[in-house]
């Protein structure tokens, strides 16, 4: 496996076989430890300090651009697009950076409808922002955030994020398919790690000998997580649910040595996971500058 980067910011590009996985740095979400739950504040904290980061935390954000011989561009994930803040929203900055323009892209792979992931999809005056692209979603988050009586059956607090996936997906009409699970694009299989979100999916992409697994929000604050699996976030939909995946997919990663990609992982967001006595920690992966 060879490595190398961009000398341009919030872009890095990784060889894994005879494809390019390319990491597109979309910001940081500003956030504060009243977004964890499952263990105590002052422990977080603690921990977020331990790391040799600020008390409250900011949510690093990236997509992934899988591109090879032979295939369309494949974008996993979007970005905030218009519904962030100015901390946010430069996936078609890196993606432009990476030469790829986003009328190439050929396919769209969603872990899930939360804006941050989705809200990409469309540009400032609600276009699709991916005009050739088909959009792929785990059946089960279609279900949950688009079907029909989903927003009026969602608790108040949480409309917004359902009339948000609605935009994003609606200038889509007719390119979105859904599926359960198995490959999506060749060399590329939707892992589901329901929890976060009914579907919240990850992509196990294979090239050669080579694979990784991108797994989407299994983590969001690293600091914390990683020595302490228990913690979740206020966006998880079943927290219990989301728990029991994160525990699982550490232990196999740790077990397996597979090398992974995150969502939410501190830009250049790869590398591995190392167990740390009864706790895990991030190993980022070796990467030189290109010459």
């Amino acid at each position: 496996m060879s490595n190398g980067s961009s000398p341009l910011p919030g872009v890095l590009r990784w060889t894994l076989g005879d494809l390019t996985v390319t990491v597109l740095n979309d910001g940081y979400l500003p956030g504060s430890l009243d977004l964890v739950v499952g263990i105590d504040t002052d422990e977080a904290g603690s921990l977020q300090a331990a790391g040799f980061r600020a008390r409250d935390p900011r949510i690093t954000l990236n997509a992934f651009l899988i591109t090879g011989p032979g295939r369309a561009p494949i974008l996993i994930d979007t970005g905030m697009g218009r519904f962030g803040g100015d901390t946010l929203g430069r996936v078609p900055a890196a993606l432009a950076a990476a030469g790829v323009r986003a009328e190439d892209v050929g396919t769209v792979l969603l872990t899930h409808l939360h804006p941050d992931h989705a809200g990409g999809l469309v540009t400032a005056d609600g276009s699709a922002a991916f005009v050739n692209a088909e959009l792929v979603v785990h059946a089960d988050e279609s279900a949950h955030w688009l079907d029909e009586g989903a927003l009026s059956r969602a608790p108040e607090g949480a409309k917004a994020y359902f009339e948000n996936a609605a935009k994003a997906t609606s200038p889509y009409a007719g390119r979105l398919r859904t599926v359960t699970g198995g490959e999506v694009a060749p060399g590329i299989t939707m892992v589901p790690l329901p929890g976060h979100t009914p579907g919240h999916s990850g992509y196990r992409i294979v090239s050669g000998d080579h694979a990784l697994l991108m797994w989407a929000d299994i983590v969001h604050l690293p600091a914390i997580q990683f020595k302490r699996p228990d913690a979740g976030m206020v966006f998880d939909v079943d927290a219990d649910a989301a728990r029991q995946v994160r525990r699982r997919i550490l232990d196999e990663v740790a077990t397996d040595r597979t090398f992974i990609a995150g969502a939410h992982l501190e830009f250049p967001a790869l590398g591995y996971v190392a167990r740390d006595g009864a706790a895990y920690s991030f190993v980022p992966e070796l990467w030189v500058a290109a010459h």
